[in-house]
């Protein structure tokens, strides 16, 4: 999983990794001759007193590590700008993924879970990345060359490495096979740390009004007591590792020593031969440690991979129309159908909605009424295509959402939510996401249709006011007049009001639906509302009750004849009231 991911990323990048690869290779072979210069001075310069053969050398040796120097740098200089291109085309990647999900899959995996698999997961991979540039791709040359070198140097004193590098070999194995279960629980104690404190900084207000400092604070110190422990747990063996490398390291260079020594004394092995055999030792352990420390990064990034593939791979289940239907915008009347639409969501034993029929025609107001969970917001969310229906159509201008142009359906279709988002920036941006080309005025008149022109013009920057991540910084009732207006700006064929009024008080209420009914008399408007004063008037009323429309008409009409419509206005009103 980790390669194939890396591999479908990098394929843009294969000049930088032959550059890179080229660049590392003179590098390495640059810092292997050198201790073959060193060992040529000491025996034939030193020891025979050659000041001159010691100066040629010199210089050549200064020579050679320029080109180390210069290759290493250029090396890891692109190495990393390849590496963290690698990371932004990946995050890129889930992010572009992420947008086509529908509420099905944000649901499955979780805004926690997926913002630290664009970050954290990703960054995993980056690095891992980065070290193979850097480190991984020098380590093998190294090791390789240091062997043919060494043995260059003195045979029988290599029959040390057949028993040096299998050992080091066992302690990084045993070591990274333990390490992997752990870096997968690290990745999900992150996972429920993020979830948790998200829960925390979004219900602050509820935490702080029950007095549930403490519970809150015991749930958070039990999420982040689970990341330490796995972490320590992950970190002692990490810990572990280096003292056993460094230990061989050590060992085999005092067993180098002292059988060299033998072997010179023997008069079987010159000195200079001894010191390049140690150093090109010291070169294959250091490259088995690069390769070791990136390999106990591979555990992680695995896993990271997996978690990355695994939103990557997920196909949306609101799939775009391999052939589009485009309707022309002088076509577009905002006429809307469902008929015999049925949702179920996956595992459920009944559908949420079943055999709902209805038509909301341009010029006219048709409500949505019912009691809670009877899939009011589900039946609007259809609409947009939040989510699609398991059975039935779902129509708007004859033609089928699912067949129908992404594109055109989202300019055809405003949708105000049940709980209105707005982004960090300022009002004016805030209504321009509807539209970004509309001016000043066209924004003043939507905010003044959706009665919030006069709560805007009291701020001290008017349209550039700012505006916290989610609205924190307006209160409910503004957030939903903005998210009104920045339907309005939009001008779409149909409105959709997911019990958009619901924050508002009954003056503010009754002069946006007047106000509103001006603006949109020539669209389809639909309003799912728990109020029965702001429905009341709608030209067309639809009754559900546990996913099924159990009547439809307008306000007397439904009194009459409809019990359930009929106890759910009796419960908000009196009769003289609801008549």
């Amino acid at each position: 999983m980790l390669l194939r991911l890396i591999r479908a990323h990098l394929k843009p990048y294969i000049r930088p990794i032959t550059l890179i690869v080229f660049l590392q290779l003179v590098a390495t072979l640059a810092t292997l001759y050198l201790p073959t210069l060193n060992a040529d001075i000491i025996d034939d310069g030193v020891v025979k007193g050659d000041t001159g053969y010691i100066l040629r050398l010199g210089g050549v040796m200064i020579g050679v590590t320029l080109v180390q120097v210069v290759c290493s740098i250029g090396g890891v200089y692109y190495g990393a700008r390849t590496a963290m291109a690698l990371g932004r085309d990946i995050r890129a990647a889930v992010f572009d993924r992420v947008q086509s999900f529908s509420a099905r899959e944000l649901g499955r995996f979780g805004a926690p879970s997926l913002i630290t698999r664009t970050t954290n997961d990703v960054q995993q991979v980056q690095m891992l990345v980065l070290m193979a540039f850097t480190l991984m791709v020098a380590a093998p040359i190294m090791c390789v060359g240091g062997i043919a070198l060494a043995l260059q140097q003195d045979v029988p004193l290599s029959g040390l490495l057949l028993l040096i590098v299998p050992v080091l070999g066992l302690i990084t194995g045993v070591v990274l096979i333990r390490m992997r279960p752990l870096f997968r629980g690290v990745q999900s104690r992150i996972d429920t740390v993020n979830r948790v404190l998200r829960e925390q900084i979004t219900g602050i207000r509820v935490i702080r009004a029950f007095v549930r400092d403490d519970h809150e604070r015991r749930r958070f110190t039990t999420a982040n007591e689970g990341l330490l422990d796995v972490s320590l747990r992950a970190g002692r063996l990490m810990a572990l590792m280096f003292p056993a490398v460094m230990l061989v390291v050590n060992l085999s260079s005092v067993a180098v020593v002292w059988f060299g020594g033998h072997r010179i004394d023997d008069g079987e092995m010159q000195i200079g031969a001894l010191t390049a055999f140690l150093a090109y030792l010291m070169q294959i352990l250091m490259s088995v440690m690069m390769a070791t420390f990136m390999f106990m990064m591979v555990p992680r990034a695995e896993v990271c991979a997996e978690r990355v593939q695994e939103v990557l791979t997920t196909e949306s289940s609101v799939a775009p129309p391999r052939v589009p239907v485009t309707v022309p915008a002088a076509r577009r009347r905002g006429l809307l159908e469902l008929t015999g639409v049925e949702f179920r969501y996956p595992g459920a034993e009944e559908p949420v909605l079943r055999d709902v029929s209805l038509i909301a025609r341009p010029g006219e107001t048709t409500a949505v009424i019912g009691s809670t969970g009877s899939g009011k917001s589900t039946l609007l969310g259809l609409v947009p295509r939040l989510f699609d229906a398991t059975a039935g159509r779902v129509r708007v201008d004859g033609v089928d959402v699912t067949a129908l142009d992404p594109v055109v359906l989202t300019e055809t279709v405003g949708l105000v939510p049940q709980k209105p988002y707005l982004f960090s920036g300022t009002v004016a941006s805030n209504l321009r996401y509807g539209n970004p080309d509309a001016t000043d005025e066209e924004l003043w008149r939507a905010l003044e249709v959706a009665q919030a022109r006069e709560f805007v013009e009291q701020l001290p920057e008017g349209l550039a006011a700012p505006i916290a991540q989610g609205g924190g910084n307006v209160s409910g009732g503004q957030r939903q007049r903005l998210a009104i207006a920045r339907a309005l700006v939009r001008r779409p064929a149909i409105y959709l009001f997911d019990d958009s009024f619901s924050a508002l008080d009954y003056a503010t209420d009754a002069r946006l639906r007047l106000a509103l009914a001006a603006e949109t008399s020539e669209a389809t408007v639909v309003i799912v509302a728990q109020r029965v004063s702001t429905i009341r008037n709608a030209d067309r009323i639809v009754v559900l009750d546990e996913g099924r429309v159990v009547g439809t008409g307008t306000h007397p009409e439904l009194m009459e004849s409809n019990p359930t419509y009929r106890e759910i206005v009796l419960s908000q009103l009196t009769e003289r009231e609801a008549a």
